[in-house]
């Protein structure tokens, strides 16, 4: 039997007092960094960097594989990191690409558009076999991915590759559908690829709507998706009303927690780091839904997709 798929242990009296503590596990993202662009101030970001910055701060060991330009916005985005305490050693720099970058578009019903540029220094990434053989011997518990980065041959041939040497690693999935930026084709093979899913009620429309899945309700969706592509666990978020999480057989909703919106610009991400980390602790499927819900409040009441936070403000959120 899998660490995963193991009774769901709970220790009750460290879960009450630091439920975000826990025996590191080894994380690896692959995908972009980019920069951000506002009409006010330009932020390092990309869903993989957002991603691997907020599981590192729940003490997980995390490898972020992605590439930059070689140019000034490069320089800048890797300084960054290793301010952040990144780990670079995977983060490439490439010649001839320029460093990428998303023009984002904030609406006033709080929904965010992205124009994003292609191609950029993290659609030339390529893996040595030296390399892969260093992955694998590092072993880690969870390859995450979302779909942006897999939209070109190369992107998606490192994915397999790292598939395919990592057989001890749960996927997990976080769809980030972006417009021109994604396929049916792509995003159905992607969901056959992934233990855990991620996704939001119009990325669970979508889906529904190209590969045959109910969406009229979240509950079925999850339960059909799950028995027809195998899924471990999915989530569907909810905006302000929280989160639907199937967890094996057990479903759960958990209602959202009420902040002062400053941007949703990476809250999504931080959610997900927040999943990864519940189901990593094998917590009651209730409460990873919670965390997650509280922790995506908390990135999205500060600006920046990578604001500073730390674990023990979590159980403040919502508070008057």
């Amino acid at each position: 039997m899998s660490r995963f798929d193991s009774a769901k242990l709970h220790i009750q009296v460290e879960s009450a007092k630091h439920p975000w503590i826990a025996v590191p596990s080894r994380v690896l993202a692959l995908g972009e960094v980019l920069w951000d662009v506002f009409d006010d101030s330009t932020r390092l970001g990309g869903a993989p960097l957002n991603f691997a910055v907020h599981v590192s701060r729940m003490e997980h060991e995390t490898i972020l594989i992605s590439a930059l330009g070689a140019d000034e916005l490069g320089d800048r985005a890797r300084a960054e990191v290793l301010a952040l305490g990144g780990d670079t050693r995977f983060i490439q720099t490439i010649e001839g690409f320029p460093t990428g970058t998303a023009v984002v578009q904030l609406g006033a019903n709080g929904q965010t558009r992205f124009r994003i540029q292609r191609p950029a220094a993290y659609d030339a990434v390529e893996l040595s076999e030296p390399q892969i053989v260093t992955l694998a011997q590092w072993a880690p518990l969870w390859l995450y991915f979302g779909t942006l980065f897999l939209m070109t041959g190369q992107g998606l041939k490192t994915l397999r590759m790292l598939v395919s040497a990592l057989p001890g690693a749960a996927t997990i999935y976080d769809l980030n559908l972006r417009p021109e930026s994604y396929t049916p084709r792509l995003v159905t093979e992607l969901l056959a690829m992934a233990h855990v899913v991620k996704l939001n009620e119009s990325e669970m429309d979508a889906v529904g709507e190209f590969a045959g899945l109910p969406h009229s309700g979240i509950e079925e969706f999850c339960r059909e998706g799950a028995r027809r592509f195998g899924w471990r666990a999915v989530c569907v978020t909810l905006g302000a009303r929280g989160c639907a999480l199937l967890n094996g057989a057990e479903y759960v909703e958990a209602e959202g927690y009420p902040v002062e919106i400053a941007d949703t610009v990476g809250a999504g991400d931080g959610f997900t780091a927040a999943l990864l980390h519940g189901l990593d602790r094998q917590w009651p499927t209730e409460e990873i839904a919670e965390f997650a819900n509280r922790v995506g409040a908390i990135i999205a009441s500060r600006p920046g997709a990578i604001p500073d936070w730390h674990p023990s403000e979590v159980f403040s959120v919502g508070k008057p």
